[in-house]
Parts: C-alpha cells; structure tokens; sequence
C-alpha cells in the first residue's frame, strides 16, 4: 500500500464498509468481510484522479465515457476539461455525471458550445465566449464545477483568457482557470498568458511542443530556455499540470522545464477520442510512468495522481486519500519492472526501468468488473 497523503508505504488490509473506508490495518481477518479481493504483490494506493480528460460523450466531439476507461486508467475520479460550455452543461449533468460509477467534475468551457465544433476551434468567433453565462453556470452548479477551461492557441491574443478569468470572478465562487497552451500565436504571447495566471489557477499541457500554426515553437520553453514567465508563474502558485494528450508532451521541454524549477504538481492524461488511439497512450498509468523515466520517484508520481489533484478539486472531504472516513475509492495496479521504452507526442524516445500496470479499480467501495457482486449494485 502506497499513500502519499499520509506518508503510509506498507503491508495494510483495508476495510470498507457502506462505500466509505473504516479501517487500515496490518492485518483485518477476513471473517469480518462479505467480500475479499486479494492485491496481494500488488500496488495498492488511492483512486487515481484524472485532473483534464474528455469524459462528455455525445455532448462533446472528442469525449468518452468514463467507466470505460477504468480499466486502462484505474481511475475513480474524472474531470471534464471543458467538454461542455454554458449551453450544454445541463445535459452533461443530467445525462452523463448522474448515470457515470466514476466521480466526475468539471470545468465550464468559457465559449458557450463548449467543445462541439471540433476539430474547428471554438473561439475562432470570440462572441462565443460569453462571460456572463460562464459565471452564471459556475455558480449554480459549484458542487461540480472547479472553474473555467480556455484554450490559448490559434487567435484572439489574451482576451479568450482575460473573459475566463472575469467569469471566475463573476461566479461568487473560488473557482479557478484551466489554461490550455500549446503552439499559441506568438512567443511574446506565451509570457503575457503566464503573467496573467492567478494563484491556484492551472496551466495545462505545461510541457506541450506543439508549434503554432506559423510553425513556431511558443511555449514555455523557447530556444531551449525556460522563460522568465514560467518560474515567475510557479513560483507564486499557478499549477503545472501535465495534460500529456495526443501532441501535448514533449520530452525536450519537459526536460528543460522541470531542473529549471517548473516541474509538474498534478499529472493528467487528456484522454479523448483521439489521443486514445496515439503512439503516446496518454492513459494515466502510462503517463505517470513516462514521469518516473524522467526521475520522479514511485511516491512522487502517485501523489501528483491522488492527493495534489484532490486538494484543487476540493469537494469531497478526504479524496485522493485511503485515510479512514475517505470514500473507498482505491486503485490496484502492478509495478512492472524491467527496460520499457516511452514516446512523447512528437515521437521521441526514452527508456525506462519500469512501468505501472493497471489491475483492479474500487470506486465508492464497489469493484469494477470481476468478480462481480450478485445482485449486482454500483451502491
């Protein structure tokens, strides 16, 4: 058992009992259980939390339900990185949140139709960000919603972020931003997004290479140096969160980023339609094991899975935690070691010594997939 949010590495039984951990115990017998499931030899650590992926199917162009991708990700906890806008978020609540097994949140996409018109970008036309609507769908459904996503590539300078921000503030609640970059319009650009960044507020696809439409490399890391405005951004708290995706991680930023003191504080997958089918294979898993090539250590990597992304999410006491009175969310994967190699988005490899391999997924206290309960329940 491996929990970063108490320090806890160890052999411990844990106890669950109406979907809410009881106990952590050397030793629980199994006479006090209607049900076992055996990880023994197996990584044992809290539900992993996917802070930006695309779980908003048939509402979002590129989203993919949930459930299915427990098995590949061991993840209990999804978070929706804009799928949806101001026009359609009720549907995602109503049709999608409430018939998903995983625990799902969201940020609010500040153009109004969210992600539907991919692969076209959605504030081509800036009338689509809508400020005022943002904020209002913020507020009235804060128990699910963490801020606002906007995507900083391909026009509209700084405005798209500057609305993202005013509606955060306009939504009474502590919401924050979700920034994309990746390829943004000019390198001057890049500095001026990063300024603007608030505390708490989120950079995803920190170690993006893509280039912008032009061609040119506009992201942190420009002529192979970390710019001014990355460290001047974590420093004073803005969030560096991976975003790996189908072109959103590059190993020669990343390498250039993190010993220049803006290494990740959450690890996400940007999971899609897309990005599901690339060489990379941003399943959480996979790319948290890129992370450990890179010289993060087992504790390290979890903790940006479990407990770094809990305390942004902040709505549910104790998540991203195996401490007793959390939700029984818990994720049993197997340490597979031994030489494997990694590719980036932009095909360049690296090897490395192991790998984490997903096996078994408990959310709310109840297994996915075998073996299976009878009659079967999700609660």
């Amino acid at each position: 058992m491996l929990d970063p949010s108490q320090s806890l590495r160890g052999r411990r039984d844990i106890g669950i009992r109406y979907g809410v951990i009881e106990a952590v115990e050397p030793d629980i017998a199994e006479a006090r259980a209607l049900r076992v499931l055996n990880a023994s030899g197996k990584l044992v650590t809290p539900g992993l939390i996917d802070l930006h992926s695309h779980v908003y199917p048939y509402g979002s162009a590129i989203g993919i339900p949930a459930d299915e991708l427990v098995t590949h990700q061991c993840t209990t906890t999804c978070v929706s990185a804009g799928d949806a806008g101001a026009n359609n978020f009720a549907a995602f609540r109503r049709h999608i949140v409430a018939q998903t097994r995983t625990r799902l949140y969201a940020f609010v996409h500040i153009a109004n139709v969210g992600l539907t018109p991919f692969p076209i970008a959605e504030l081509y036309n800036i009338d689509f960000a809508q400020v005022d609507a943002c904020a209002k769908t913020i507020g009235e459904n804060a128990d699910l919603v963490l801020g606002t996503k906007v995507r900083m590539c391909h026009c509209n300078g700084t405005e798209p972020l500057k609305r993202a921000i005013l509606a955060c503030e306009k939504s009474g609640t502590p919401a924050e931003v979700m920034c994309h970059i990746g390829g943004v319009e000019t390198g001057e650009l890049m500095s001026q997004i990063l300024d603007l960044l608030r505390p708490g507020d989120i950079l995803t696809h920190s170690f993006s290479g893509a280039p912008n439409i032009a061609g040119a490399f506009t992201n942190i890391v420009q002529d192979g140096k970390l710019l001014p405005a990355a460290l001047a951004a974590k420093q004073r708290g803005v969030i560096f969160d991976v975003g790996h995706g189908g072109g959103s991680f590059d190993y020669t930023v990343a390498e250039v980023a993190i010993p220049g003191g803006c290494g990740p504080d959450t690890i996400s997958s940007d999971i899609h339609v897309f990005s599901g089918n690339t060489p990379g294979m941003p399943y959480l898993p996979w790319v948290m094991s890129k992370f450990m090539g890179l010289g993060f250590t087992l504790d390290q990597v979890v903790a940006m899975a479990t407990v770094n992304p809990a305390k942004i999410i902040n709505r549910v006491p104790k998540l991203g935690t195996l401490q007793v009175g959390a939700p029984g969310d818990v994720a049993i994967m197997e340490l597979v070691e031994g030489p494997v190699s990694f590719v980036d988005t932009r095909n360049k490899k690296r090897d490395g010594k192991a790998y984490l391999k997903p096996v078994q997924t408990v959310t709310g206290g109840v297994a996915f997939g075998r073996p299976y309960g009878s009659p079967f329940a999700v609660r």
